[in-house]
């Protein structure tokens, strides 16, 4: 009978060749990068996602768990879901003329943009700092990732983006719309220049677009390059990871050729529907995160050594004289927000804080407070 120290000794060379194989076999540039984690946020005031603060209304919630429990678990999801289409056509004003592309998020969405059009050599180009996975998926699909820096103020920096496009020709262009993480609303004359300018296809991301003084959704047809991409995660839906596309005929049927069959499961197509066929909560809350948003912007900039900076999201950007000290605070507090510093050099001692419920907020301020006096 073998020893537990024999034991080992036979299973060390086979862990050892295991990851020999690993490091051989697997892409250098995926094998090189860390996991996206997602940090562990039970029993903490959450405020690191962007989600909505607030549960589904009574009425709302019941029209969802009648049209879970009569969903056909046992079948495929439809694969062509016209009905869920219709549904947010009429719930968020897409236009009649426009086609419509659904994903499991709007991640996914950005994953089969970057695979359709990832030819050798094409590029994917965006300002910088922005969302992080517009990076990751044109890594991802074999693509080369140009970033430009934002200029003053987190303004889309209107002559080294056009001269970035007429550079580099990309394939493909992502404007966040407000922009994530920075909370800004880019110039629309600046953002349909580049439209025009691109010789590629511009995807403008409306992911906050509840949230946002203004929205490119009823031009998504008027260029012949230009996609609207949005999402329900920041509506009080982010369980249901469901996103969507709009744009041209043309488009949405090339990109839909690289789309997984029965991408949107049916428990999120019925539950969609359901909480869609009246969408009126959803400006209601919508109304009571810009009510919270505004308190808790004029309650932070009265914090000594806290910079607030201007947004139209559901979310706030904070720097403060030293973000990881204050991070772990608010940790410590039981408040869990996102640490920005070290992403990009605009982000130096940078927090992103979402705005939560006003209870979620009083403790958020009380704890920023006692971190300023530390």
């Amino acid at each position: 009978m073998s020893t537990p120290a024999q034991t080992r000794e036979r299973a060390a060379p086979a862990a050892d060749s295991c990851a020999e194989r690993v490091a051989a076999i697997v892409r250098p540039d995926v094998h090189a990068l860390s996991p996206y984690r997602v940090a562990d946020a039970r029993g903490m005031i959450k405020l690191d996602a962007m989600e909505s603060p607030y549960d589904l209304p009574a009425p709302a919630r019941a029209r969802m768990v009648a049209a879970i429990a009569s969903a056909a678990v046992n079948r495929y999801p439809d694969g062509n879901p016209d009905v869920l289409k219709r549904v947010i056509a009429r719930a968020f004003g897409v236009p009649a003329e426009a086609q419509m592309l659904l994903g499991n998020g709007s991640d996914e969405l950005i994953q089969m943009l970057c695979l359709a059009l990832a030819r050798p050599n094409a590029v994917v180009l965006a300002p910088e700092p922005t969302f992080v996975m517009y990076r990751m998926h044109a890594l991802f699909a074999h693509m080369r990732y140009v970033g430009v820096p934002l200029g003053e103020g987190f303004a889309l920096a209107r002559e080294p983006m056009l001269d970035a496009i007429a550079r580099e020709s990309p394939a493909l262009v992502f404007l966040s719309y407000p922009n994530n993480p920075t909370g800004n609303l880019f110039d629309e004359a600046v953002v349909r220049e580049i439209v025009e300018r691109a010789p590629g296809l511009v995807v403008i991301d409306e992911a906050y677009s509840a949230f946002a003084s203004r929205s490119m959704l009823a031009s998504a047809c008027a260029f012949p390059n230009m996609i609207v991409l949005r999402t329900v995660s920041k509506l009080g839906m982010a369980g249901l990871r469901l996103g969507y596309a709009v744009g041209s005929r043309e488009w949405i049927s090339s990109i839909d050729k690289v789309r997984q069959p029965y991408n949107v499961n049916v428990l999120t197509q019925a539950a969609a529907c359901a909480l869609l066929e009246d969408p009126s909560w959803i400006d209601a809350q919508s109304a009571r995160v810009l009510h919270e948003r505004t308190r808790l912007e004029r309650e932070l900039a009265a914090i000594a050594g806290c910079r607030v900076f201007q947004t139209e999201t559901n979310f706030v950007l904070v720097r403060v004289a030293d973000a990881a000290r204050t991070f772990a605070h608010l940790e410590n507090r039981g408040v869990l927000v996102k640490l920005l510093d070290g992403w990009h050099p605009m982000l130096t001692n940078m927090l992103r804080i979402t705005v939560g419920a006003p209870s979620e907020n009083d403790c958020l301020i009380e704890a920023l407070r006692e971190a300023a006096l530390a």
